[in-house]
């Protein structure tokens, strides 16, 4: 059984005197544990399909089933990681990494521990006393992945969580997510711009097309690329072939 399946996307945007097809017709089954990524040119749709997918957005046509659940009815099961980290900058980074537990009933003594032993994990093991502003932004990427995998949920959307950063660090950040990922055997949806980064960290790379949005391709990652970390899978020869050819089509989607 596929933990994930889309069927039938499809969502219009109506306003008084005009509507917007954003996505159509868009179905895939994603098994536990795969990452996959989106790519697309700007207005094809990946934004408003990451939002039905977490049942934030109902879909004019379709379904969208989580462990063979509507995912309405699965919103705790869903963790965000996005470009901002969203830290409550008055909050102490511990108190930051235990609001969504918090929040959900779940703050024990031992959720706590393994909470502040990821924290550690993360090499942020001396700053739970610390506040925001006192991180660079890459700490504090790495503490809002603390916080979003502390409710272990089962399904992680990953909306460009590295884009803001410098090149170093998201290279950085990339392999530390993706080792962190498959350590707790996570399913994973990343929406990125970045054709390299989709390549490193996937196990599929969907295609969209623009205007409206639907599945235009998907590009299959060899084992020899996923096997590696994401910062090595940069330097191993295939990676650049599929590269290119993800390049291509992308330039064949752009309007003349």
């Amino acid at each position: 059984m596929d933990f994930l399946t889309l069927k039938g996307i499809c969502h219009t945007y109506f306003t008084k005197s005009s509507f917007t097809t954003a996505l159509t017709d868009i179905s895939l089954d994603v098994r536990e544990g795969e990452f996959i990524s989106f790519l697309g040119p700007s207005g094809c749709g990946k934004t408003t399909l990451l939002s039905i997918i977490a049942g934030l957005l109902k879909p004019t046509e379709g379904s969208v089933l989580l462990e063979n659940k509507p995912v309405e009815s699965k919103k705790n099961d869903i963790g965000y990681m996005l470009q901002q980290d969203y830290l409550f900058p008055w909050k102490t980074i511990e108190e930051n990494i235990l609001l969504g537990l918090k929040v959900n009933g779940r703050l024990t003594a031992d959720s706590k521990a393994k909470t502040l032993h990821l924290l550690e994990k993360m090499s942020l093991g001396k700053v739970e006393t610390s506040y925001p502003k006192q991180l660079s932004g890459g700490m504090r990427q790495r503490v809002a992945l603390v916080r979003t995998l502390a409710t272990e949920p089962k399904l992680l959307m990953l909306d460009e969580p590295f884009s803001a950063l410098d090149y170093q660090t998201k290279l950085k950040l990339e392999d530390l997510v993706s080792s962190t990922l498959k350590s707790f055997k996570k399913t994973a949806i990343l929406v990125t711009h970045d054709i390299g980064e989709a390549v490193a960290m996937s196990d599929r790379v969907f295609l969209l097309s623009p205007r409206p949005g639907k599945l235009h391709k998907t590009f299959f990652i060899p084992e020899e690329i996923r096997s590696m970390s994401p910062f090595n899978a940069r330097s191993h020869p295939m990676f650049n072939e599929l590269f290119q050819s993800i390049w291509k089509e992308l330039e064949s989607l752009e309007p003349e």
